[in-house]
């Protein structure tokens, strides 16, 4: 990839490594170059070009009412005039935390940071603060963020020895992680000890394709956790208010220790939350001796985005409508996926689904390995000539809005139902 100025995104690429400030960006392997948006409105995205696409990518999940919502926009507008930031607590952050822990079960008080990264990295600070543990357990194929003792992969199927899976991180801070198996009850249910002090997971994970967890293994955790002292921290920074209402945790009939969102709690704006037991929380400073803090968090405009953005999830059918429209692409799909035998799978919780070349069937992380890059790369490609835009990654999900029309969707089954015929 060259960089010199000769283009929009080689002139990108000459200030922003890479030409962008997320990797995934860069649809390296797909696209000689990314994709550079103009604007997006409704359902909808528009390049600087001046090509539109409808959009499944929805700012990975955020956009669950669509790009540029009057309403949002508005309440945003108005706050904005009383000033951008302050440092200092505003009342739209009671506002905006009462919502949250009125509609989260698992939440009785909540602390607002800035990205999906602070919010699991605080939870699991503060999970080592109250327990007073050293080791974490996570999952192969889970993305928590960037931060440092996240970042390990598992040289075998029960990992007891954590590897870096970034230069820059030294081995004895990802000493303290295991790195686990997702699904595999009898592996996990062995190493989560009285010196775990949380295992951390995505419920339903999105960073490898929509992967559910094994209702018998979320049972498993949540029993297992609780008899050694350690704690459950649930990542729903992608599944908080997307798969239901109140989340993944009451798809299995569990409540998480601790619980990290973002991505719809801030409404489109730079927010993410992580909240749990009030007993818990207050070993937060000030009130104790776990420190987290951050100059923009709990900034007024994102608050006031998320609240006007959870306000809207409450009507009545929300949900319902929004699971309607993602069976309108889902079910034709499968449907041919069975009856063809097709090379394929189709994974959906509620409007969030995957669409995986190769294997049959998702379960972990090692299924993966069967993924075809060349054939997505070809349907990527396919789909964006035909004006649709999906995650550029095979390990990504796929988001329907509530701004999805009937009419896009169609396009988007027929256009996939084309390509499968092909």
């Amino acid at each position: 990839m060259t960089c010199d100025t000769s283009t929009p995104f080689q002139k990108l690429c000459h200030v922003i490594p890479g030409g962008v400030n997320s990797p995934v960006r860069a649809c390296q392997g797909l696209l000689e170059e990314p994709l550079i948006v103009e604007k997006g409105f409704g359902d909808t995205i528009e390049d600087i070009h001046g090509r539109q696409y409808i959009d499944y990518c929805g700012s990975w999940g955020a956009l669950i009412h669509g790009h540029a919502h009057p309403k949002i926009l508005d309440a945003v507008d108005q706050r904005m005039r009383k000033g951008t930031t302050f440092g200092i607590s505003t009342l739209v952050e009671e506002q905006l935390a009462r919502k949250v822990v009125d509609i989260v079960d698992s939440i009785d008080s909540v602390r607002f940071v800035n990205s999906g990264t602070e919010a699991t990295m605080s939870a699991v600070r503060l999970a080592r603060g109250f327990t007073k543990r050293k080791k974490i357990i996570k999952f192969v194929g889970h993305y928590h963020g960037h931060a440092d003792f996240f970042l390990v992969k598992a040289g075998s199927g029960v990992a007891h020895l954590a590897e870096s899976s970034s230069a820059g991180i030294p081995e004895e801070i990802v000493q303290h992680t295991l790195c686990l198996p997702f699904n595999d009850i009898e592996a996990v249910e062995k190493a989560i000890t009285e010196d775990i002090a949380a295992v951390i997971l995505e419920p339903i994970a999105g960073n490898m394709g929509v992967v559910p967890a094994d209702p018998n293994f979320m049972a498993m955790l949540r029993k297992k956790t609780a008899e050694v002292g350690a704690l459950l921290i649930a990542d729903e920074v992608i599944t908080g208010f997307r798969v239901s209402l109140k989340g993944a945790q009451p798809l299995y009939g569990i409540e998480a220790d601790l619980t990290c969102l973002g991505k719809v709690v801030g409404g489109g704006f730079n927010a993410a939350a992580f909240g749990g037991r009030k007993e818990i929380m207050e070993h937060l400073a000030p009130l104790g001796s776990v420190y987290q803090a951050g100059t923009l968090s709990g900034n007024p405009l994102a608050m006031e985005a998320g609240f006007q953005a959870l306000k809207m999830l409450e009507v009545d059918g929300f949900y319902e409508e929004l699971e309607r429209k993602t069976y309108l692409i889902t079910q034709p799909i499968q449907k041919m996926i069975h009856e063809h035998n097709l090379p394929a799978a189709l994974q959906q919780v509620g409007s969030m689904f995957t669409l995986f070349f190769g294997p049959r069937q998702v379960r972990n992380f090692d299924d993966t390995q069967n993924f075809d890059p060349a054939k997505f790369k070809k349907f990527f490609n396919f789909m964006l000539d035909q004006g649709i835009y999906i995650p550029p990654s095979p390990y990504e999900a796929w988001f329907v809005s509530a701004a999805h029309t009937d009419e896009h969707l169609k396009k988007t089954r027929d256009t996939i139902l084309t390509f499968f015929r092909g």
